[in-house]
């Protein structure tokens, strides 16, 4: 997941846990409800979540957000894994990889779509980590 203020997108993985995928983007107030029909009716490992962390290595502004989020989900759903992973350069990533997908400008600027890409590059990010731990 890449939690901000607004929204949330949303990836996923293939079975084998090689591909991530955008899934979708949710309005982060509705967040935990979107988790909790979600945890309900499938089989999820861990919750994959960015790590706001800036350049320096202190937290974003968003990061007070992120940590409010994840206590929520292990109140709620105590033996659920919750997998911080840095999130830095996702969004840009995210915006280059739309650019050059040759969408046009104005679906490029959709920041919902900008949020589930990132979300994807997190995930992806961290299952390319696991995998090299093998």
């Amino acid at each position: 997941m890449d939690i901000g203020a607004k929204r949330t997108g949303i990836a996923e993985t293939d079975p084998l846990q090689m591909i991530a995928s955008g899934k979708e983007t949710v309005l982060t107030k509705d967040l935990m409800l979107y988790l909790k029909q979600l945890l309900d009716k499938e089989e999820i490992d861990e919750i994959v979540v960015g790590d706001p962390i800036q350049m320096d290595g202190t937290p974003s502004e968003s990061k007070p957000i992120v940590d409010r989020i994840c206590r929520e989900i292990e109140m709620n759903h105590p033996m659920q894994k919750i997998v911080l992973v840095d999130e830095r350069f996702t969004s840009k990533m995210a915006s280059m990889s739309l650019f050059d997908s040759g969408l046009r400008k104005e679906k490029r600027k959709s920041k919902a779509l900008v949020d589930e890409v990132s979300a994807t590059i997190i995930l992806q990010d961290h299952l390319n980590r696991k995998e090299r731990r093998r």
